[in-house]
């Protein structure tokens, strides 16, 4: 007896999902002899492509409301760097900066508006010192200028006479918030160890924040948002910079926003085809 052979068509592996697209923020760099550059610190766009696992576009600080919601359709997250200078004091009624403080109009006249586009369209955001800064001040939230001049605060800033890595180091303890966004991240509450380069910080936290961690000596240092469709998260320390990077919360807050990131584009993607 013969048996007729079945032919079974071949089966082909679902294509692989392309990288999510995180916007960088970028800040203005101007030369001596009057040039003008947009500068992203290597550090950041190292992190984002391969601890969060992301293709990493950079954002420059050019504002205007169409260009923000246009970009926005085409980010699958927001990533919001540090840098030199801070976020001028009229965007949350404080008094004028002092003379020599480092500004950036452009930067602020950007992120500030990409910050309150993203979080309305659940873009998973992650935000780092000047980014944690400009997500409370997006939302209403004020600053302090100088958080070394505050009674009972140690000074935050960079150790400049340190080598390079060593000021990237741990410099102090963190008490993360039983029950929040950052302790899920990281397995559990509790006193972990971050670094400190910053001489701004949270004065009054905007209503839509919920502060995730504290330093020992009681600065606002990580934020989430409340009422975010998506992730949201701020902290006060740099976790990008090889030498934080290799913490483990460092690792755990880059995985999760590379995975919201990736559950965010699936969403668009599934929008564009139905």
């Amino acid at each position: 007896m013969t048996h007729a052979m079945t032919h079974q068509p071949p089966v082909h592996a679902a294509p692989a999902q392309p990288a999510p697209l995180i916007g960088i923020s970028a800040c203005v760099q101007e030369t001596e002899e009057g040039g003008r550059y947009f500068r992203v610190g290597e550090k950041y766009v190292t992190a984002v492509a391969e601890a969060s696992g992301a293709m990493p576009v950079l954002i420059p600080p050019l504002a205007g409301a169409q260009e923000v919601e246009g970009l926005l359709d085409r980010l699958d997250g927001l990533f919001l760097t540090g840098s030199p200078s801070n976020v001028e004091p009229h965007h949350y009624d404080g008094p004028p900066a002092r003379d020599g403080v480092a500004r950036d109009p452009a930067r602020d006249a950007t992120t500030l508006p990409l910050i309150r586009g993203a979080l309305e369209r659940g873009l998973p955001l992650f935000a780092v010192c000047r980014g944690h800064q400009e997500l409370n001040v997006a939302l209403g939230g004020s600053l302090h200028q100088h958080v070394e001049e505050l009674e009972g605060k140690r000074d935050h800033r960079m150790q400049r006479d340190l080598p390079m890595d060593a000021r990237y180091g741990a410099a102090h303890p963190i008490t993360i918030r039983e029950g929040g966004l950052l302790a899920r991240i990281n397995g559990a509450a509790g006193e972990v160890m971050v670094n400190s380069l910053h001489g701004q910080g949270i004065d009054r936290p905007a209503e839509r924040l919920v502060v995730e961690a504290v330093s020992d000596d009681g600065i606002i240092e990580a934020v989430s948002v409340k009422d975010a469709p998506g992730f949201a998260l701020g902290v006060q320390w740099h976790p990008e910079h090889k030498t934080a990077l290799e913490w483990p919360l460092s690792k755990a807050m880059f995985a999760a926003f590379g995975e919201a990131a990736r559950v965010y584009a699936r969403h668009r993607a599934g929008a564009r085809a139905a």
